[in-house]
């Protein structure tokens, strides 16, 4: 347990090690295209397309779209609605979702149904963190950084009561 009260689950050295995996499988997915509009979605994914920008040895442009779920109850818990929409027309371009984690799925298959409908060259998804056990809907994910528990992670972009994003590994955080 650290000063946070943290237990680490994803050091520093194994995100970055993964991040520059990912950058590798992509740059040669990607190499023979003429751009890639990566689509961070936020908050909690912009620690993870920044590194993994950085790492990327093809051509790329990147844009964010932000999203809310309803939380409270008073909506289906799998309402997604869009709070930041996109600047960039993404017709006949190759777009990336890059997202932090995926817990039930639905809302990376709320972006791929909304940006599907825009008639992207091709549409992808880059996700750091899921967690297998609390899928509710079928979703690809393209490239995966890692694997969990069903735990309450924070830190690399990802969030408690918008608290520890900016920790730069992935902990366990004991809400209990």
């Amino acid at each position: 347990m650290n000063q946070h009260g943290i237990e680490p689950l994803l050091n520093e050295e194994q995100i970055r090690g993964r991040v520059g995996e990912l950058a590798a499988e992509i740059s040669e997915k990607y190499k023979d295209v003429d751009e890639v509009l990566l689509v961070g979605v936020l908050r909690g994914a912009f620690i993870f397309l920044a590194d993994l920008s950085r790492q990327l040895t093809i051509t790329r442009r990147v844009d964010f779209i932000a999203l809310a779920s309803y939380p409270d109850g008073s909506e289906r818990a799998d309402a997604v609605r869009l709070i930041m929409d996109l600047r960039s027309d993404i017709r006949d371009r190759h777009v990336l979702i890059v997202e932090d984690i995926v817990d039930t799925g639905y809302t990376l298959e709320y972006l791929m149904k909304s940006l599907s409908a825009r008639r992207p060259a091709s549409l992808r998804s880059c996700v750091l963190v899921r967690k297998p056990s609390r899928h509710r809907v079928p979703v690809s994910i393209d490239y995966l950084g890692f694997e969990i528990p069903d735990l309450w992670v924070v830190g690399y972009g990802l969030d408690y009561a918008d608290q520890h994003r900016t920790l730069p590994y992935i902990g366990v955080l004991d809400t209990g």
